[in-house]
């Protein structure tokens, strides 16, 4: 098993966090203001939208064919059982989101302009009724999902700083020195057993 998630998977890891912030703010900012802002906000979170979307798709492949570095083993089960349904919910959220918000402007007859000269198809047919439907499922994954974000966050600190497992040191690109034992420990394994003799004294110079 690796000691670390493959490379390919941290640098996406980091990427698609600063899209995932990036469109937070974006979404709070778009629920919040009903002026010129809107329109060039909306074009920012479309195209942000879709691309965590394929990124997210490109992620998971690699993850399913490289594997993940194992969890401590002095964690317990359940703890486990909760971080590998966490992950479950973050790649959902991840890739169920953008799918929504794209089923939400095609059932809403909008179309998603990702530049002045690509727009996606539409994937599900014109419908008031289920554009409302999707409008608030959007919502609400929107909020489930920042639940999450700051649920990972809390428990990648508590591992990086509390218990100082390696787990935070999986998705990072530099390693960080390991746990040095106590400098008495250390020196009183580095001295030889005790003869019972006294050290021999040193003749002046």
């Amino acid at each position: 098993m690796p000691d670390r998630f493959h490379v390919a998977i941290r640098a996406l890891h980091w990427t698609m966090a600063l899209l995932i912030l990036a469109m937070l703010f974006i979404g709070v900012a778009m629920v919040s203001t009903a002026g010129p802002a809107y329109a060039s906000l909306v074009a920012l979170h479309r195209p942000i939208g879709i691309a965590i979307l394929l990124l997210a798709l490109i992620r998971l492949a690699i993850r399913l064919h490289t594997g993940a570095p194992p969890l401590p083993a002095d964690l317990p089960r359940l703890q486990q059982r909760t971080a590998r349904g966490a992950h479950i919910l973050l790649y959902l959220a991840m890739i169920g989101m953008p799918l929504i918000g794209w089923a939400m402007l095609s059932a809403g007859g909008y179309p998603v302009r990702l530049s002045a000269s690509l727009v996606l198809p539409p994937i599900v047919p014109q419908n008031l009724f289920a554009y409302g439907l999707l409008r608030r499922a959007h919502t609400l994954v929107a909020f489930a999902f920042l639940a999450l974000i700051l649920g990972h966050l809390t428990i990648a600190l508590v591992h990086g700083f509390i218990r100082r497992d390696g787990v935070l040191e999986t998705m990072l690109f530099a390693r960080t020195p390991a746990a040095l034992p106590d400098a008495e420990e250390e020196a009183g394994q580095a001295l030889p057993a005790d003869s019972g003799e006294e050290p021999a004294e040193i003749a002046p110079s």
